[in-house]
């Protein structure tokens, strides 16, 4: 099993917070999380898939008072949203009796229902953490062939840790057909599963492309609108990362649509029936997957408050990341995946631009050199170990 660097930082919440929800799509290892947690103290934890568990903790009020000295740990929370509805008043009553910490720890598959129930009512009651599919510092460390196996299976552990390659993206085509079939439509509008695989596998086709809604709208024929709800969906399960344009004023037209990235290269991969290392290679969508799982690996470890962009403009001048941390520091990140990296002339004109901190270029390699003009070439590991000791 695999140590995930989150769960301290899981217990440094519960130790600060009345409550703590732990966000994440399904099989990305929250339960394991919860139940190592348990282990460690006083806890009951309840299903709310199993329909026993779920109506029992229906009367909420009345089953907290019967476990109120256990961390009650409730999972797949989304399935009783109205519980939070009552958790403001059972938080108050326990700081009164000056039981303020560590009550309540909720796993959920989507972000909207936990965050649009919540509102500010909670505020100060809840803290928020999102688990992210495993990443290279949990798994690969400096190995690449580590990290290129992570690449092709993806975080989700049943995948990456699948036997072969045909049994990982056996896992992945199952976990895509339960999204499709019994998950998504617990969440939004009825959607026909077929449209949705094929709105989803678009996506995965053009991994770290601008969102032309229209061109997507033309192929799927539906309106540009029903295109925005299908994204709006996809986003809110945490599947897809809109990664939104820097548009703060340098004196020139910028893009300012988002980038549209599948937070899991795994499951871009099977979407796409890439089953293993070579064929990837061989692939279009080779760059823009390198891309989107570098990125969502950075952003997997970044201090809280740090914000992300890419930057671009009509011109030619872009910058694949930027991170701007607490405090206004900026870093410009250009991601490639050949292990003799070049930088283009539009990556230069961007930080003339933006005037980053410092620059880096991520690359395939192990090695740190610099590249001159304060650009440093890094492995994605390197990278990550700097951006988590801000």
């Amino acid at each position: 099993m695999i140590k995930r660097r989150i769960e301290e930082k899981l217990k440094d919440a519960l130790r600060r917070s009345a409550s703590v929800a732990l966000m994440g799509p399904r099989q990305i290892g929250k339960t394991t999380i919860a139940i190592n947690i348990s282990e460690s103290k006083p806890s009951i934890y309840m299903d709310l898939e199993n329909r026993l568990d779920l109506e029992k903790v229906k009367d909420f009020k009345s089953f907290h008072d019967a476990n109120r000295k256990s961390l009650i740990i409730l999972d797949e929370v989304q399935k009783l949203p109205e519980l939070f509805m009552e958790l403001r008043g059972i938080i108050d009553q326990e700081r009164r009796k000056d039981n303020r910490y560590g009550l309540f720890l909720f796993l959920g598959s989507a972000s909207m229902d936990l965050l649009q129930q919540s509102g500010e009512s909670l505020a100060g009651r809840i803290s928020y953490i999102e688990l992210y599919p495993i990443d290279i510092l949990e798994y690969a460390g400096g190995n690449v062939e580590a990290m290129n196996m992570l690449w092709l299976r993806g975080g989700f552990p049943e995948s990456l840790l699948a036997v072969s390659d045909s049994d990982s993206i056996a896992w992945r085509d199952d976990f895509i057909k339960t999204y499709l079939e019994r998950d998504i439509p617990q969440f939004g509008p009825r959607i026909p599963a077929a449209t949705l695989e094929r709105f989803w596998t678009m996506l995965a086709h053009n991994q770290g492309s601008v969102l032309n809604a229209s061109h997507l709208a033309r192929n799927l024929e539906v309106s540009g609108v029903t295109i925005g709800r299908y994204l709006d969906l996809m986003t809110d399960l945490l599947l897809v990362r809109r990664l939104q344009p820097w548009t703060a004023n340098v004196g020139k037209r910028l893009i300012r649509s988002p980038k549209i990235y599948l937070r899991d290269s795994g499951i871009t991969h099977a979407l796409l029936t890439i089953g293993d290392y070579n064929s990837l290679l061989g692939h279009p969508v080779v760059g823009g997957s390198w891309e989107g799982f570098v990125i969502e690996n950075i952003l997997g470890v970044v201090p809280s408050r740090t914000q992300s962009f890419y930057y671009g403009s009509p011109g030619g001048a872009e910058i694949d990341l930027i991170l701007e941390f607490a405090g206004g520091k900026k870093w410009a990140i250009e991601i490639k995946r050949n292990s003799s990296p070049k930088l283009s002339k539009g990556f230069h004109i961007a930080c003339e631009d933006l005037k980053p901190d410092r620059m880096f270029v991520v690359y395939s390699g192990k090695d740190t050199f610099p590249m001159g003009g304060g650009v440093m070439a890094i492995s994605l590991f390197d990278l990550m170990t700097e951006v988590l000791n801000q």
